[in-house]
């Protein structure tokens, strides 16, 4: 059963995905704070059999499911989710996502204890052990098409930089940005920033919020001894044809437009050393 007044409200997103799904579900309600979490997941019309695989999955436990009436992307996917929480703190988890037995605990924790933190991220390790650069610096225009290109060998530094690479991995510190679809963020300031931009399909959107959080006077913090694991592979992934030639690629340079229109070309890296 969910608790009366949960501290903390766990959103999956699901869009054809019911399988990993179903399994984040499973492993959030292993979390040691269960008993003082409520788990939110919503379908954003997947149009396959996923709501029923879940309406089946999930029959009979407390876990609140939401449709969605038409795919208007990932972050205005999320919105719908969030309309329904009641917790302090919002975890904000893709599928493919696991946070360790004691994470949402270890979250929660570190933002009690520092009302300074508005935005709180874990570590991601993939199944070859390798870890998630999650931690990152607000993009400029190169940055985004270094990194989907050959440009990437040939500026080392750029993307050193922008991956926020050249600090201890292993140390917390702030982040301009936190890439994985992972974090925990306040639900008082999810309403003070307006959420998520429903401007952004698919991507950016993390960044946009993540830059609305800082411009809120709340930091956003990569917390390494918080860990989870993710799959390697990404939507993101392919090089400059991909970006071109597939819906998703497109989808990403449609964001980007909309992004340095909305922020300006140059970033200011206050966060992370330019």
């Amino acid at each position: 059963m969910s608790h009366p007044s949960p501290l903390v409200s766990a959103v999956i997103l699901n869009f054809r995905s019911h399988k990993a799904t179903v399994v984040c579900v499973q492993a959030l309600k292993k979390q040691s704070m269960r008993e003082q979490m409520e788990i939110i997941v919503i379908d954003n019309y997947s149009d396959t059999e996923s709501i029923g695989f879940l309406r089946a999955q999930l029959q009979g436990t407390s876990v609140i499911i939401v449709e969605t009436r038409a795919n208007r992307g990932f972050g205005s996917g999320y919105e719908e989710g969030i309309k329904h929480a009641r917790g302090e703190f919002v975890l904000i988890n893709n599928p493919v996502k696991i946070l360790e037995q004691t994470g949402v605990e270890k979250m929660v924790k570190k933002m009690q204890e520092d009302s300074s933190i508005g935005i709180l991220a874990p570590k991601l390790i993939h199944p070859d052990g390798s870890v998630r650069a999650s931690s990152r610096a607000f993009p400029t225009p190169l940055d985004v098409i270094a990194k989907r290109t050959f440009l990437q060998h040939w500026q080392p530094k750029r993307m050193e930089r922008y991956l926020d690479l050249t600090r201890d991995q292993e140390a917390e510190r702030d982040a301009d940005w936190i890439a994985g679809g992972c974090f925990m963020i306040r639900r008082s300031l999810l309403n003070d920033i307006g959420g998520f931009d429903p401007r952004f399909f698919l991507f950016f959107e993390d960044i946009d919020l993540c830059r609305k959080c800082w411009q809120a006077g709340k930091r956003v913090v990569y917390a390494p001894s918080i860990t989870g694991t993710d799959r390697k592979s990404r939507l993101s992934e392919g090089g400059p044809l991909s970006m071109l030639l597939s819906p998703v690629g497109r989808t990403h340079i449609r964001s980007a437009v909309k992004y340095f229109l909305k922020w300006g070309l140059k970033t200011n890296r206050m966060h992370i050393g330019s």
